[in-house]
C-alpha cells in the first residue's frame, strides 16, 4: 500500500461526498433526461454496436439513467447481463428480459438496488461480456474511474484480468464529472471511454 494509498483516502473519500451531494441535487426532470441522452450516444459506441453480450446496471436514485439503454440493448437482441450484490460486495450476475425481470432489493444497511429475478449465473459470467458498463462517480483525462468504494467493480476488474478477458470497459458519468484527475491507486486500470449526455470520450 505506502504511504501514497494511505494518503489518497481521505482524498477519494472527499471527492466521492461531493460528487454525490452534485447528484443529491439534481431534479428527477434532469435524471430522466439525462439517461434518455446517455441511452442515445452509448448507443453510438462501435463497442456496443458489435456486442452480444453487454454486463451493465441498473442505476438508482440519482445515477445517470441507465433503464433506456438497458431496453435499447434488449431490442437489438443484445444479451444483457445484470448484477446482484453478494454478501461479500462481490457480484453475481442475471439476465435482464425487460423492466418486470428487476426485484428491489434492500442490502442491510446499504442502498436498495434493482436486481435481476431470474436464474444466478454466477461471478465469472461477467468475463463472456464484450463490453462492460461501469458505474461511477467520476472519470480523470487518464480514463482513470473513481468508483463508489465498495469494491464490487475492483473484484469484477480483476476477475476479468484473471480470466484473460479484455472487455470494452465504459464508464457512464454526468459532464460535470469528467474531471482533470482523480486520486488513483497504483493497480487502478484506465477504462476504455465514458459516455456523458453531451457524448463520448475515448482513453488510451
Amino acid at each position: 500500500m505506502g504511504h501514497a494509498g494511505r494518503a489518497a483516502e481521505p482524498d477519494k473519500r472527499t471527492l466521492r461526498r461531493e460528487l454525490l451531494a452534485v447528484r443529491a441535487r439534481l431534479p428527477q426532470g434532469d435524471v430522466r433526461a439525462s439517461g434518455a441522452a446517455l441511452a442515445e450516444r452509448a448507443l453510438e459506441l462501435p463497442e456496443l454496436a458489435g456486442a452480444r453480450t453487454v454486463a451493465a446496471y441498473v442505476s438508482v436514485g440519482s445515477e445517470p439513467g441507465t433503464l433506456a439503454l438497458l431496453d435499447a440493448l434488449r431490442a437489438r437482441g443484445v444479451r444483457v447481463l445484470l448484477p446482484a450484490l453478494l454478501p461479500d460486495n462481490d457480484l453475481d450476475w442475471g439476465a435482464y428480459s425487460g423492466p418486470d425481470s428487476l426485484a428491489r432489493v434492500q442490502h442491510g444497511g446499504k442502498m436498495a438496488l434493482f436486481e435481476p429475478t431470474g436464474e444466478r449465473l454466477g461471478p465469472d459470467a461477467v468475463t463472456g461480456a464484450d463490453v462492460v458498463l461501469l458505474p461511477g462517480l467520476a472519470v480523470d483525462a487518464r480514463g482513470m474511474r473513481l468508483g463508489r468504494g465498495g469494491g464490487s467493480y475492483d473484484r469484477v476488474l480483476a476477475r476479468l484480468e484473471r480470466a484473460g478477458a479484455h472487455p470494452s470497459l465504459v464508464v457512464l458519468l454526468y459532464d460535470s464529472e469528467v474531471v482533470e484527475r482523480v486520486p488513483g491507486e497504483p493497480h487502478d486500470r484506465p477504462v476504455h471511454a465514458v459516455v456523458t449526455p453531451s457524448g463520448v470520450r475515448r482513453f488510451g
